[in-house]
């Protein structure tokens, strides 16, 4: 009831807002003239602009601000941002540092996600471009061939953020995920680890959590360990991924000493599960995460971790995108640092 009480006064409210042609009766000008000013685009009196502002104010008049871009040759103020999902804290802070950082230099964000699928950001980017974005942000750096196409056939400014891509189309923003892995696959075995696991999760496509499992696989095979065990669900990430996670890749591999996860989250959910079946952290099992989420400032140990400036990378990406909307000198790859927290759990 009070849905339906709220979409009919919001109905009666579009029908009470005043139009341009009822803002230009009341100040007795031309709509044409009353367009202008909206716009101020010149040729008209002092005065006249004052009794057309005047009648705005009064009656409430929003300005159809596509109209008006379409209408003039201003340039256009929308920006695209695509992340590949609004929940979890990370991508959730980097979104709102991005339309904070635009908002200040006068642009407008178009915020999408897409699950990693790149068919699904194919669709996203055509749309977008109908509205005449003067920029975009992309996460990662895998683009479908069709996507790249209407990238270089728009001729704007494209960030490529999260993943850091040392071949950019345009701007790359991000963090070598690789590297990540790498340095946690080295701490781990440093600490006499010998049989590590990993898990992940994964709702369609690969996403970076893969490019850090890959890093550390790869120290663990330059210290001639067994290979890295893996569990990978087709689930999104999170606390329940990582509790459900744990208990299926010790299922198949009981004696697993180390277990690396996509992200902090994940890695919460594998301490629940070590704490729900007696498997003590870190004595019987080293537990490790990614991101320095904010999860993990409620744990008794402190978690063995990669962190990331998430508001950084935010605030990178949109000053670069907005640095080549004005054609100012802006680095092609910028790296944004992360820092490995041995902590206590590993």
């Amino acid at each position: 009831m009070h849905v339906r009480k709220a979409v009919i006064a919001a109905m009666k409210d579009k029908k009470q807002r005043a139009s341009l042609a009822e803002i230009a009766r009341a100040a007795r000008v031309s709509k044409m003239t009353a367009s202008r000013v909206m716009r101020d685009a010149g040729g008209f009196s002092e005065e006249t602009r004052e009794r057309v502002l005047r009648e705005a104010s009064r009656l409430n008049y929003v300005p159809n601000r596509l109209a008006v871009a379409f209408a003039s040759d201003a340039a256009s103020t929308l920006v695209g941002v695509l992340v590949p999902r609004l929940s979890g804290g990370l991508f959730g802070d980097v979104v709102e540092t991005i339309d904070r950082t635009l908002a200040r230099f006068g642009y407008q964000t178009m915020i999408g996600t897409y699950e990693q699928r790149l068919d699904v950001e194919e669709s996203w980017l055509k749309a977008l471009l109908s509205w005449r974005p003067t920029g975009v942000i992309l996460t990662g750096r895998r683009h479908s061939p069709q996507t790249t196409a209407m990238l270089q056939a728009a001729s704007i400014p494209v960030v490529e953020m999260w993943e850091l891509n040392t071949r950019p189309m345009d701007v790359s923003v991000g963090v070598n995920h690789f590297d990540c892995g790498y340095e946690m696959g080295r701490l781990l075995v440093s600490r006499g680890r010998r049989k590590i696991g990993y898990v992940g999760a994964e709702p369609h496509a690969p996403g970076m959590g893969r490019t850090r499992m890959t890093g550390c696989a790869e120290a663990i095979r330059d210290a001639g360990l067994a290979p890295l065990e893996t569990e990978i669900l087709n689930d999104r990430p999170g606390f329940y991924a990582g509790f459900y996670g744990t208990e299926t890749l010790l299922s198949r591999h009981a004696s697993l000493d180390a277990i690396y996860y996509q992200d902090d989250a994940m890695a919460v959910g594998g301490l629940s599960f070590c704490s729900a079946n007696g498997i003590t952290v870190p004595d019987d099992m080293g537990i490790a995460g990614w991101g320095g989420m904010d999860v993990t400032s409620v744990l008794e140990k402190k978690l063995t971790t990669t962190t990331m400036a998430a508001t950084r990378l935010g605030k990178s990406a949109a000053e670069a995108l907005v640095a080549r909307i004005h054609d100012e000198p802006v680095a092609d790859v910028i790296e944004v640092p992360t820092r490995l927290v041995p902590g206590n759990t590993g």
